[in-house]
């Protein structure tokens, strides 16, 4: 791209603009890789809240930018790579930001996109417990619009970057879309390596100046007075404002400001949508929080807590001696010690509390449930490969994972709940709800990790010794705001006092704990245990059924005449959609769940005994499915509670019929809705011209009779009528005699008579012959079932 140097930014800016509407994606990022490049920070100053704006869009999603989130190799490979290319964190995207750093560049970033409880907060100038906005919040002018934060050129670069995932989520997407392979979630994993790297520190910023260093952002005195934030102590908040260490002067904070500005802007804009005050005291209950997280959010958090697992694991052992320590590790070692629990603990709970209790009743919750399950997990992340052996056996959980699971208790044990309660009003008889009972529940049976549950909910309830309030309170903000380097809490090595402490700071002090292994939790356990077993025999019911079904619709059954079923009782659910192996799997499934609750809850072969023999079998005498639990009244059938919940978890159901008129049925999808109409005009007509004659011959006693009444009426209403689960009676059949020619309406006989017309071609038998031996043929058919029918008839009476 040739500009002149001499021009003004403005020039520049608009020379810019009109590339992106003239010039392909590729061209675009070659031509802004030369600005950057060729250009001083003074100009570039004003091209870049325009550049990350084009990339990544607006704050109010009307501009959807390059968007990342539907960009994949598969389909726009040249732009896929491109674009990667540019916002690498060494490509020329961040040495734009870099570039603008050394020169200490400010941007302003509306404070009403920021998540709602932050945005509440600071409107109602409460200061919030996170660092990233400390000293950086600027009001208004009289007249101005709103509150806005000062950035600097990496903070305002990855609040848009990671705001883009929420402000862009309701942007038009295709469905064959992939979230884990597009480019926004590779560069979320990219920069997670990037700045929290496993090996080795991280990257020093490129440098414009030789010899030199970016320097990080310097403290700046807050514009306006703020108070504490929650229930927080003010004071420690003065004294972290007051001791911000200046980052030119300490190495410490140089080397790993970046890497703890990123985290805390990736964990403000996806976690931070609820407020934990909100969630603990209730105290406005009319305030709705109106943000719904999507899959493809929660996907990406899963990727966040998987790389901060892999992050932490990456920890160097500690020295013997702790002088050594203390001398000896590094800014970025320190980082990983406390990362999770001081960032990411408690927002992450929240978010998850939510997303337990609000999440639809569907088979997305999938999402959820593998992020929660991942952070349950931190030794599938550690650096230590399990052994392998000829049969795979379950690997234990080491007991170095017990102050994890006792620091994080209410992940597991809470969140189980909040999941049990879930489970019992999903239908098990999904296959994908059954996978995700299976996939819980095999989490939980890890060797010694129900033992290391069961430990900490005792720590927990030990009855409590002298511990000081003031102490107490300082460790209740493990989020406390700061640089961790600033405010490091002191050690405490009482375990009880770890997890009490945990407890509370989440729940309150006035949280009443139900016990993962207690009695309650037992029983809902129990529950859940029976359902899975009713389940289990629905599952087996409707695949003998679909068996059955299969097994009746011969393919001569195409090239019937007589009247169309289409009366049959409603059977729906996925399982008929899916196929037998599914309904196998989903068996598999709910077997293997059963087993592990067994394991994790000591349940022994009496009780599950007991459980299937009081679960209201679903299978008669006679093996088919009865009808739901209901109480015969003068009105009929009225369903019990048991029978509503029946009926919800799809245990249970009634076989919905057609009472009515067959000839007035709805049209169905197999049917021409032109010919049922023609047909049924064409019947009318008949049977109202030879009502008399059809009546007379219908009433006769010899064979001439029987044949008439065989065609003429339709004996097998009488035989599936069933009485309606709401009102007692039975339904008025069609007693007079009458032709119905609607079975050639459809299509299935439409195209039978194609295929024999088609066929009869090849012998040379013309239309007329064809038509000729058809009617011979269903005359003597109807002939011998006539026959049958009256000697039937004759045995039953």
């Amino acid at each position: 791209m040739a500009i002149p140097h001499l021009q003004q930014p403005s020039f520049l800016l608009a020379s810019l603009k009109t590339d992106c509407v003239n010039k392909p994606f590729v061209q675009r990022c070659h031509d802004l890789e030369i600005v950057i490049e060729d250009f001083p920070a003074k100009e570039l100053h004003s091209i870049f809240p325009w550049l990350v704006e084009s990339v990544f869009g607006s704050l109010d999603g009307i501009i959807i930018g390059w968007n990342l989130r539907c960009l994949q190799a598969r389909s726009n490979p040249t732009e896929y790579s491109a674009a990667l290319d540019f916002l690498d964190p060494s490509g020329p995207m961040m040495k734009l930001v870099y570039k603008l750093q050394a020169e200490e560049y400010r941007y302003d970033f509306p404070v009403s996109y920021l998540p709602g409880p932050v945005k509440a907060s600071i409107q109602e100038r409460v200061l919030p417990e996170c660092s990233l906005y400390h000293n950086k919040v600027q009001f208004p002018p009289s007249g101005g619009l709103g509150l806005n934060l000062v950035l600097n050129p990496f903070e305002y670069y990855m609040f848009y970057f990671a705001i883009s995932l929420i402000a862009q989520r309701n942007s038009p997407t295709t469905h064959h879309i992939s979230t884990s392979n597009s480019a926004y979630f590779i560069l979320v994993d990219t920069y997670l390596k990037w700045f929290l790297p496993t090996e080795g520190s991280v990257l020093p910023p490129p440098s414009s100046n030789p010899g030199g260093t970016i320097p990080s952002p310097t403290p700046r005195s807050p514009a306006v007075p703020f108070t504490s934030y929650g229930m927080h102590h003010s004071s420690l908040l003065k004294r972290h404002i007051a001791h911000q260490p200046s980052v030119n002067a300490d190495p410490a904070s140089q080397e790993i400001w970046r890497s703890e500005t990123m985290l805390q802007v990736f964990v403000e804009m996806w976690l931070h949508h609820y407020s934990l005050e909100m969630y603990q005291k209730l105290q406005s209950p009319h305030v709705k929080e109106s943000f719904k997280p999507t899959e493809e959010h929660v996907l990406v958090i899963r990727l966040l807590v998987k790389h901060l697992h892999t992050f932490t694991n990456s920890l160097k052992p500690e020295p013997v001696s702790p002088s050594a320590h203390s001398h000896t590790a590094s800014p970025l070692e320190e980082f990983k010690r406390v990362v999770i629990p001081r960032f990411v603990q408690q927002k992450l709970y929240v978010f998850l509390q939510h997303c337990f209790g609000h999440w639809p009743l569907d088979a997305s919750f999938r999402a959820v449930l593998e992020m929660w399950l991942s952070y349950l997990q931190p030794w599938r992340y550690a650096p230590e490969k399990p052994i392998q052996c000829a049969e795979p056996q379950p690997r234990s959980v080491s007991e170095k994972w017990a102050p994890f699971i006792q620091e994080n208790l209410l992940m597991y044990t809470k969140l189980f709940v909040g999941f049990l309660n879930r489970a019992i009003r999903t239908d098990l008889v999904s296959p994908k709800n059954a996978l995700m009972v299976f996939r819980v529940a095999k989490v939980f049976a890890q060797p010694n990790l129900a033992e290391m549950i069961q430990k900490g909910e005792q720590l927990f309830l030990e009855p409590e010794l002298v511990i000081p309030h003031r102490q107490h309170r300082i460790f209740m903000t493990p989020s406390l705001g700061g640089s961790f380097l600033s405010l490091r809490p002191p050690t405490i090595t009482d375990a009880s006092f770890k997890v009490k402490s945990h407890v509370y700071s989440l729940e309150g002090q006035d949280f009443q704990y139900k016990q993962m292994f207690g009695t309650e939790i037992r029983n809902l356990v129990l529950r859940l245990a029976q359902l899975i077993g009713q389940a289990q025999q629905t599952a087996k019911s409707m695949s003998d059924n679909s068996a059955e079904t299969m097994a009746s619709q011969s393919f001569l059954s195409w090239f019937r005449f007589g009247p169309s079923e289409i009366n049959g009782s409603y059977t729906g659910n996925d399982l008929d959609e899916i196929g037998q192996d599914s309904i196998k799997k989903t068996d598999e499934y709910l077997e293997k769940a059963l087993e592990y609750l067994c394991q994790i809850f000591r349940l022994n072969e009496a009780q599950l005994s007991q459980l299937m023999m009081n679960c209201g079998a679903a299978q008669d005498k006679n093996g088919k499915k009865q009808l739901p639990d209901c109480i015969r009244s003068k009105d009929g059938l009225i369903l019990t509670p048991l029978g509503r919940y029946q009926i919800i978890n799809g245990l249970r159901r009634f076989d919905v019929e057609y009472h009515g008129d067959p000839e007035l049925q709805p049209i169905r999808s197999y049917e021409s809705a032109t010919l049922v109409r023609l047909l049924f005009q064409l019947s009318t007509v008949i049977n109202q011209r030879f009502a008399d004659q059809m009546e007379r011959h219908c009433s006769r006693d010899d064979f001439i009779g029987s044949f008439c009444r065989y065609h003429l009426t339709n004996p097998s209403l009488v035989e599936k009528a069933k009485h309606s689960p709401l009102v007692k009676q039975k339904p008025r059949h069609i007693q007079q005699p009458r032709i119905s020619l609607r079975f050639l309406a459809s299509y299935r006989t439409l195209l039978s008579l194609f295929m024999i017309y088609f066929i009869a071609s090849w012998f040379c038998i013309g239309p007329v012959a064809c038509t000729f031996i058809i009617l011979l043929g269903y005359f003597t058919y109807a002939v011998i079932m006539t026959f049958f029918t009256e000697r039937r008839k004759t045995h039953q009476h």
